[in-house]
């Protein structure tokens, strides 16, 4: 489950589902926050009954090199733009700015794994971040861009992560046929 990369977007999914439901109060909120808590096991459970526990490991040496030299720089730019966005007195960037580096990050992710679903979700997420800043840029409400941001984060790791589940699925079977 975590192998395939299913684990890592439903909990992240997760993650930037939380920030989004922020935007919301009272039950709402704990309607939201349930559901996405339900989503992400439902992936997770649906990853570990439907994919191969025997599937190939994605981590050659040097696969396993580029995926740490690629989320060690991730990292460090999400730790730049918070403490940036924090020093400048707009914490509302935060999230638009780390979707777009999370986005970015998933570009060269696609060439390492040879996956072109992460390309898709690169240029969601890329998207999304976008999306965040023109919110801003328009004087929205910081709510808006939370909601905005965090909901539709989560929404694309999600249905990665899905699309992962489905297109490995297929892939066994027709291994198997």
């Amino acid at each position: 489950m975590f192998k395939s990369g299913v684990g890592f977007l439903a909990l992240f999914g997760l993650g930037w589902w939380l920030l989004g439901t922020s935007a919301f109060g009272g039950a709402a909120r704990l309607v939201a926050v349930a559901a996405g808590g339900a989503a992400a096991i439902g992936l997770m459970l649906a990853a570990r009954r439907i994919l191969s526990a025997v599937a190939e490991d994605p981590f050659t040496p040097e696969r396993r090199r580029r995926f740490y030299q690629i989320n060690g720089v991730q990292w460090v730019l999400i730790a730049a733009v918070v403490m940036g966005c924090g020093r400048a007195g707009a914490p509302v960037l935060i999230a638009p700015l780390i979707a777009l580096v999370v986005g970015l990050h998933f570009l060269p992710l696609a060439a390492v794994f040879e996956q072109s679903r992460l390309r898709v979700q690169a240029v969601l997420l890329i998207a999304v971040g976008a999306a965040g800043l023109v919110i801003w840029l328009a004087d929205g409400p910081d709510q808006a861009v939370r909601l905005v941001v965090g909901l539709a984060a989560g929404l694309c790791l999600w249905g990665t992560a899905a699309w992962t589940i489905t297109g490995t699925a297929a892939a066994e079977r027709a291994l198997t046929q």
